[in-house]
Formats: C-alpha cells, structure tokens, sequence
C-alpha cells in the first residue's frame, strides 16, 4: 500500500470501496456503495463562502466543478454509458465507476446513478474541495480507476501544515503535489484491461518527469497571494483553475509548426515537396491526452495562386501499420453506439468529418469487434498511436503537382493544425454541437515563386 502518513495502514477497510466494480468481483463493488454519507463532506459552497472566497471562485469556472454537470459528460453517461452497462454485464461496473471521478461524493455514499444535473443534487459539485483535501494516498502499485484513499473528517490535506482555522487542521501532505495523485484519475483502464486514459503514465514515461516537473506546475500554477481570506499572504499559492484540455488559451500554441519547400522557384506543370515541422513544446504528456477517442487533431494544408485559386494538399502516406486512421477519409465508424441507442443495425456515422487526406495526431480505440469506438469502457485493443509526445517532432511532406494553369507569381501554402475536443459528426450526432469547436493549435505560412 503507498500512503503517506503511517496511520493509513489502519484505513485498509475503506480501500476496497473506493475501488471500480470491474477490478474486483461485482460483490466488492457493490459493497462500495453506500458506505459513506453525503454529511461526511463539506459542500465547496461552505469552502468557499466561510474562508477561501477567491479559491473558490477559480474553481467554479474549472472543469473540475463540472465533471458532472459539463453538456457532453451528461450526455455519453446517460444516453450512452448506462444504457450500455445495463445491456453488457462485462461493462457493468461503468454505471457505479464513472461517478468515481465525475461525481466521487456521490459515489462513495452509493448514490449511482446519481440524478441528472437538472436536478441539482450534490454530484453537481463534481471533483470539490474536501474531495481533493481528504485523500491521503491511493492503493496499489500504479494510480488508476480513482484507487486514492479517501478519509474525510476535520483534518484538510493540503500543500502547508500546522495552520488551523475555526473549521478544520491543516495538515501538509506531500503526496497531493505529485503526479501520482492527478494520476488516481487521470489514468484509466478499461474493464478489457486496456489503458484509455493514461495521462499520467505518458508525463511518468516522459522528459518532465525525470526533471521533476509535476502535472500541478503547469495545470495548478503558483501566485502571491492568500489562500484563505482571514489567512497570510504567500509566495506560492496554487491556483485552481485547472487549465487543460477544454480551455483554447492552453491549447493554443501547444505545438510549434513550422513549413518550407524543397525549392524556390518552379513552372507549372513541375512538383514540389512542403516539409511540415511539429514540435510538441508545451504538453509533458502527449497531444491529445485523456479522452483520446474522442479528441481529434489535424494539420491542414492549403495552396494560394496569385489570383486567389486554392488547392487541398493531401499528405505523403508514410507506409506505417494503421495509417488509415491517421489520415482524413470518408467513412463510417462508432457502430457499437447503437448497444445503448437499442439500433442493433446502427450504421455509425462519419469517422472524422474533416478533410480526405488531412493528417490527424491520433490514437484509435477498438471495440471488441474490432470497430472504431468512442466509448473508453468498451476498448477492447487500440491501434497506432500516432499522437506527438513531449518534446517530441515530427515530420509530415505534402508533394503537389502543380497544374498546368496555375497562376504565375508567389503562391502562398499554409499548414493549420486544428484541434476538437470531439469530432464534429458524433458531436451533431449526440447534440453537443459546442464540443465540435475549432481551436486553431498553431499554423504557419511559406511561399514559392510560379514562373511564367
């Protein structure tokens, strides 16, 4: 067991409980449910009204506060997960196990599934304060399928101790400012034994974790202030505002993209080669990360004439095994959506909704037919896993033969890398449209001479 405090070893009955369904038989998750109470955590309401107002504030408007409420969580755990959990006894556990991360609290009291947010009920306050300042280590060898170890009452967690308040202790805990900790949910395994989110594992086996940077020096960065109104002014007081991958400002410039040709000057009728640079400057994971099936990344490369004629460049196939998926085609794909849509002929619907030939920074899950899916707990394998890594380049050609009427004079070609948080089809699909925005990663811009 890795804990933190040698007391923890007494607290071995509560391990089993904060543990998914699918890992061990479905007795013990049933267990799980319905041993604690919902008045063994503090609401972050309380938190944030009687001591830390600003705090409080920036956690609002993080993900972290809508892990249950967000649009298009809602919809793939109640029109997708659950009613699939109820039709395949091998994904059963996802009905109880989302909650683990999106809703802990109501989790732990047994409250699966919880009512929807519509309803207001104490799972709309999704990953909150006394969630994070109550866990004191996690079980097990690797953090995964939320294995931390919850034990709320009057002692609160955090980076500081020996300060007290009317409310509670402060203990300082060195174990919530590693990575391990992030990692209790950011890394997920499906009930197939495949890993679906793995965030954590991928920044262990990278460049950042060698030189100590930890998940919370880029995602919880430090500021002068006070953590608590009645309380001291520090140097270094975390913000909570958990920057990631639904925020465009964090995304932007993620990677660095830079594009050239291999000559100057050319006629019509002749061919030339763009040679696209990405460098994953930013990210000490790789890009995307977390929900990978449902995230998607591309580089789209366009031609400009002198008078204003645009030409699609389609990318140099390189021959790797599963390129298919790495690169924009037009097809169907997400059939095993039709378990929980009662479709048994669901026909799926477009893979990518992005241009044929676009090359996409992605890693394919399968389901155990062997069919693209969206839903993580129905990962039976994944494919090539073509997504940039930290610190990483990669380098992608675009050959085009230029036509015989071209336009004479600086032909202008720009490569844009785009990013969506969920591919445009499955969004207008499902109804979150919003989910489908473009953010535009970074682009760059270079130009030949066409002669006459």
């Amino acid at each position: 067991m890795k804990t933190h405090n040698t007391c923890l070893y007494k607290l071995f009955p509560l391990i089993l409980f904060l543990l998914p369904p699918y890992i061990f038989p479905q007795k013990a998750g049933e267990l799980a449910l319905g041993t604690r109470k919902y008045e063994d955590y503090q609401t972050p309401q309380f938190c944030g009204t009687s001591c830390h107002t600003d705090i409080y504030q920036q956690w609002k408007q993080s993900m972290m506060s809508q892990a249950y409420t967000h649009e298009w969580d809602e919809v793939e755990y109640f029109k997708l997960a659950i009613p699939h959990a109820e039709k395949d006894a091998k994904v059963a556990g996802v009905k109880a196990g989302c909650n683990g991360c999106h809703a802990p609290v109501s989790f732990l009291v047994g409250d699966v599934p919880p009512p929807k947010p519509e309803f207001n009920s104490r799972a709309n306050e999704g990953v909150s304060c006394d969630v994070c300042h109550t866990v004191t280590g996690f079980e097990g060898d690797t953090p995964y399928n939320f294995n931390f170890i919850s034990s709320p009452g009057k002692i609160k967690y955090g980076p500081r101790g020996g300060t007290n308040s009317p409310e509670h202790q402060t203990v300082k805990s060195d174990f919530l400012s590693t990575g391990e900790f992030c990692g209790t949910c950011h890394n997920e395994m499906s009930p197939f034994g495949v890993w679906v989110k793995s965030t954590h594992l991928e920044w262990k086996e990278g460049p950042y974790s060698k030189q100590g940077v930890t998940c919370q020096q880029c995602h919880m960065t430090y500021a002068e202030g006070k953590s608590a109104s009645m309380g001291i002014t520090y140097p270094d007081v975390r913000q909570h505002l958990f920057h990631g991958a639904h925020d465009n400002g964090k995304i932007a410039g993620t990677i660095e993209l830079r594009i050239h040709p291999d000559i100057n000057e050319v006629e019509p009728g002749e061919k030339v080669k763009f040679t696209v640079a990405l460098f994953n400057q930013k990210t000490g994971h790789k890009f995307p990360s977390g929900s990978v099936e449902d995230r998607i990344v591309w580089m789209h490369v366009e031609a400009v004439d002198a008078k204003g004629n645009i030409y699609h460049l389609k990318v140099d196939k390189k021959g790797f095994a599963g390129e298919e998926y790495t690169i924009g085609t037009d097809v169907l794909a997400y059939q095993d959506m039709g378990i929980a849509l009662n479709e048994p002929n669901f026909k799926g619907v477009q893979r990518d909704g992005i241009p044929v030939g676009d090359r996409i920074f992605r890693m394919p899950y399968f389901d155990p037919q062997g069919r693209m899916t969206i839903q993580q707990w129905n990962t039976a394998s994944l494919g090539v896993d073509y997504r940039i890594g930290p610190r990483e380049t990669k380098i992608e050609t675009f050959s085009f033969n230029l036509p015989d009427n071209i336009a004479p004079g600086a032909l202008k070609v720009t490569a844009v890398l785009n990013y969506q948080k969920l591919m445009k089809p499955v969004a207008d699909f499902l109804g979150v449209p919003d989910e489908a925005e473009i953010v535009v990663v970074n682009k760059h811009s270079t130009q030949i001479q066409i002669l006459p």
